[in-house]
């Protein structure tokens, strides 16, 4: 009898080359033929196992190594397997644990079974159950007749799945399996279930594909079985390590009952969208080693209908429309001295058949010359050239060119106190025009504008540093005065014509973009208070501008703006514009936002009013109500309700609104939420829009399932 851990054996299996090596520990010992008995507490190091145990027998002749009571065996760290009884054969490298008892220490979830029984990296299980709660009364299990785990890449299969929520059965399916860990693999990913009085059942089935560590592929095919089946796809890429890209794309086809009864425009509805980014492509794709940053970036989208988007997802809340879609791909080269740029811009609007006379920008080409200084900084000088191809397929398109050379001449009095400068700006701008216009029998003449104007600008900064705070102010004077112009041909033939603003729509005045000169001065005041950590509490500006110009109100348009952050938790932002010859705002926009005390509100006002009147008394254009709140409050770490409501004052129609309720566990979530929105569709009369009211339920079996932002498990789709 020893007293103290001794080394009992150091066991070698000759036909495994010594690989396999067995360390027993103990404080016990007998021996009897070729039987040896430890006991008194027992530790085993093999490989990476380590299993303690009350006792132990090995048997020399066939290799088994027996365990019993109170068997604790710790795999790499990874996991941990409980039992009362056990037996190693090192030689045929198989294990077996009886009751089997193991728990994932990255993901927390157990395993329990009748008989486990592990051979090399594959442990297979009878009928038991596998959960993420604890272990006492878990919330959740899953129940199966037999189970594999592969403890390489720690992936599991249930066979015969019940799932109980308590003890209550809530689904069955023959064959269920998942992973451990968070390694992308292929396989299923959590359905989605929606019912709806106007389109039956909704069913999404997603399906992952990720083969390869530099891609994977998301197959999204759906059922609503009163409307249509449909199917979308989202294909990632990851080229280098400086380049991302995607590739979505769908379809979905209506029944006919359905495009009858809801007057649709299209009986089937589909699109695509392609996104990369490349933040040097220039090196990658040559070789060379350039000395300026490249950039490549491609956004191209194309629908049919709106409804493209809305047929995405359940989550109808997620979901933005437009009725203009733009594609564009923007190339650049940039250095310090200099940028060079290229822009293609597409322009799909949803509401025409085609867009044959909608302008299209393919493409615009810019050169920028950074500052440069003379004169010891004194002398400020830049160049921008930017060339536009404003093309379509029908009636007249151009080539637009615009020079911008600004000269600026400055310095400072008074010690720094005060900055004083001058800037001569040179414009101009030449039209080339192509193509034939049979809406108009106007000339369209190549010509060239060209001006100068003055800027003069008197400002200065101050700052006062405080105990806890600093506090900056910065006033400004700026005096613009037109100097000379020149013109020719299209811009002589319309300076009069289309400067009228009730000609701005003829198709003449497409082209026209140039405005006069205000001679005018604007005052601005701007003041910051920073926190001592740099952190900015309080932003105010004021600007007034005063025209001289005969054709212009004398007095501009009056800015405010504030930001102010009163606390870590409270903060109110204000923007308004004061008119004076209409003797009321042209906008307002107030925001507030409150977080503390697990209590989270924004509310936001905007109001706008255009000032001109309208056509008739169902014209609303004029005027500009909107407001949108949101709220949500974390009662504790378990328990968080929220709510959002969005509101046209104007048209008097409640845009949106949601309420919902969440619940939080360590192995689960549960959430119930009740939506409104208001959807914009295309029928055969145009544009219209459906008033849709849902409820949303989110399940999610944690960390077999991912919780995430506004992924609902089952959707209730109001009658209307």
């Amino acid at each position: 009898m020893f007293k103290i851990f001794l080394l009992l054996l150091l066991l070698f299996v000759p036909s495994l080359f010594a690989k396999d090596k067995v360390e027993i520990y103990a404080s016990k010992l007998t021996s009897h033929n070729e039987i040896i008995n430890a006991g008194g507490g027992v530790s085993v190091i093999y490989k990476d196992y380590i299993i303690t145990a009350q006792r132990a027998t090995y048997d020399k002749k066939t290799g088994n190594l027996e365990l019993f009571d109170n068997i604790r065996a710790n795999y790499a760290g990874n996991y941990k397997i409980l039992g009362s009884y056990a037996k190693l054969n090192i030689a045929k490298k198989e294990r077996l644990f009886k009751p089997f008892y193991m728990i994932d220490n990255k993901s927390d979830v157990w395993m329990s079974g009748l008989e486990g029984k592990a051979n090399k990296k594959e442990i297979d299980i009878s009928a038991g159950s596998v959960s993420g709660c604890n272990p006492i009364n878990p919330l959740w299990t899953m129940a199966f007749s037999s189970s594999d785990y592969d403890t390489e890449t720690m992936w599991i299969n249930l066979y015969n799945m019940r799932l109980y929520i308590y003890d209550i059965p809530v689904l069955y399916t023959p064959y269920f399996g998942y992973s451990l860990d968070t390694t992308r693999r292929t396989g299923l990913l959590k359905p989605s279930f929606g019912l709806s009085n106007d389109e039956g059942l909704y069913y999404q089935q997603p399906i992952y594909i990720a083969e390869q560590n530099w891609w994977d592929l998301e197959l999204l095919p759906q059922m609503r079985n009163r409307r249509g089946v449909g199917i979308y796809s989202n294909f990632r890429f990851v080229d280098s390590k400086d380049s991302f890209g995607s590739f979505r794309m769908g379809y979905f086809k209506e029944k006919s009952r359905y495009v009858i009864e809801n007057n649709l425009k299209n009986n089937s509805h589909y699109g695509y969208n392609f996104l990369y980014d490349n933040h040097n492509f220039l090196n990658l794709w040559s070789g060379y080693d350039f000395a300026g940053q490249s950039g490549f970036y491609v956004d191209i989208n194309h629908m049919n209908d709106v409804d493209y988007i809305n047929l995405s997802s359940n989550e109808t809340n997620n979901n933005l429309t437009a009725r203009q879609v733009l594609s564009r791909i923007n190339i650049f080269y940039n250095k310090d001295t200099y940028y060079l740029g290229g822009y293609f811009k597409y322009y799909q609007d949803l509401t025409l058949k085609n867009d044959d006379n909608t302008l299209q920008k393919l493409p615009v080409l810019q050169y920028h010359s950074y500052l440069n200084t003379l004169l010891k900084n004194h002398l400020l000088y830049s160049l921008d050239v930017k060339s536009t191809n404003i093309y379509r397929k029908i009636n007249k398109r151009v080539i637009q060119t615009d020079v911008n050379f600004p000269v600026t001449l400055q310095s400072s009095l008074f010690d720094e106190y005060v900055n004083v400068s001058y800037t001569a700006n040179f414009y101009l701008q030449h039209s080339a025009f192509g193509g034939d216009d049979s809406r108009t029998d106007f000339d369209y003449r190549n010509g060239y504008y060209a001006r100068n104007y003055h800027t003069f600008n008197i400002s200065t900064q101050l700052t006062k540093a405080y105990k806890h705070y600093s506090h900056v102010i910065n006033f400004g004077v700026t005096y613009n005065r037109d100097s000379w112009d020149s013109k020719s041909g299209y811009y002589q033939d319309n300076r009069i014509f289309c400067s009228n603003p009730l000609n701005k729509n003829e198709p003449r005045c497409e082209f026209y973009n140039i405005t006069d000169i205000d001679n005018a001065t604007t005052f601005e005041f701007t003041q910051y208070l920073y926190d001592s950590h740099a952190n900015q509490i309080f932003y105010h500006k004021l600007a007034q501008r005063i025209s001289y110009s005969p054709d212009t109100s004398r007095y501009g348009e009056l800015e405010n703006e504030l930001d102010y952050k009163i606390t870590d938790y409270l903060s109110i932002y204000n923007n308004m514009f004061y008119n004076y010859d209409k003797h009321g705002f042209s906008k307002i926009f107030n925001r507030l936002a409150f977080s503390k005390f697990g209590v989270g509100v924004n509310f936001s006002y905007l109001y706008k009013d255009t000032f001109i009147e309208p056509l008739n008394k169902d014209d609303k254009s004029r005027y500009t109500r909107y407001i949108t709140s949101s709220a949500s409050y974390d009662y504790n770490r378990h328990y968080s309700v929220s709510a959002s409501y969005n509101y046209d004052a104007v048209e008097r129609k409640k845009k949106s609104f949601s309420i919902g309720f969440m619940y939080k566990k360590r192995c689960w979530n549960f959430g119930i939420k009740y939506s409104e929105n208001n959807r914009p569709i295309l029928t055969q009369n145009g544009e219209s829009s459906i008033y849709d009211k849902y409820i949303y339920v989110t399940i999610v079996l944690k960390p077999l399932m991912q919780p995430s932002k506004n992924s609902s498990f089952i959707t209730y789709k109001l009658p209307k």
